[in-house]
């Protein structure tokens, strides 16, 4: 048992996950349908008795999964935590802390950050999520990872599709504003940690191959590049809506002159 305990809370030596495999995509999927689902029966969740309380599973399920990759270190010595690489500076993790937050008190501030920080910051994580590269499907960094990076996308669409909640120009400028006071504690603490420290993969390159490899190693150059990627991503995050809202102000032209 405890050698089965240490295996599946452990890491590997070896490459265990491998991007755009099953192991990769499954867990997408699987999020993707729980969306869908709740998009079929969002009527039926907003006048549920019981949807204050899955408000609630949401939450806890979100603060568990972000505070079991800590408690995994900490119970884990020969992991051999370096407090270096663990302080709280990541997007994902505000992300899934702050959704927690917003799924319990429906909070349309909350939705406003974390809904454009999840597009333009968290996404990468999905599309290449290196830090798993030594824990595959039989380790339990795997699941905590992918429930951790799925949820808030889950939260997300859940406030969008039962309590009607959607970002504006204004949220997505405030959004974009905190993201870069986030960014601005990261490079502090990049600078004063010196080598080893890496937040916000601002310092330098992933360890392992991932879609921020395209970023120029010069910290200059890197930042701008960086800053134009994210507001493109922001503008993109905000561009249905921007769709649907003209389709809306065209057809009641239309009403108005017919």
């Amino acid at each position: 048992m405890r050698e089965f305990i240490h295996y599946f809370f452990g890491t590997g030596m070896e490459e265990e996950f491998h991007n755009f495999t099953l192991a990769h995509f499954l867990p997408i999927l699987v999020a993707v349908g729980i969306i869908f689902l709740i998009w079929c029966f969002r009527e039926k969740l907003r006048n549920s008795k019981k949807e204050e309380l899955l408000r609630y599973v949401m939450a806890f399920v979100m603060l568990i999964s972000e505070m079991s990759y800590h408690w995994r270190l900490v119970a884990m010595p020969e992991l051999t935590p370096n407090p270096i690489d663990h302080l709280p500076i990541t997007v994902c993790g505000w992300a899934v802390v702050l959704g927690s937050f917003m799924v319990i008190g429906k909070n349309q501030k909350l939705f406003d950050i974390i809904y454009f920080w999840l597009f333009s910051g968290s996404i990468f994580a999905l599309i290449t999520p290196t830090v798993i590269t030594y824990t595959g499907p039989t380790r339990f960094r795997y699941y905590q990872f992918w429930v951790q990076h799925t949820m808030g996308y889950v939260a997300v669409f859940y406030m969008i599709f039962v309590h009607g909640m959607r970002p504006t120009v204004k949220s997505a400028v405030r959004s974009w504003a905190w993201l870069a006071a986030l960014g601005v504690v990261a490079f502090c603490v990049n600078r004063y940690l010196g080598p080893g420290a890496n937040y916000l993969f601002l310092a330098k390159p992933e360890d392992t191959p991932s879609v921020l490899d395209i970023l120029p190693p010069n910290f200059a150059l890197r930042t701008l590049v960086m800053v134009a990627v994210v507001t493109t991503l922001y503008f993109l995050a905000y561009l249905p809506w921007l769709l649907k809202d003209r389709k809306a102000k065209k057809a009641n032209m239309l009403e108005t002159v017919s």
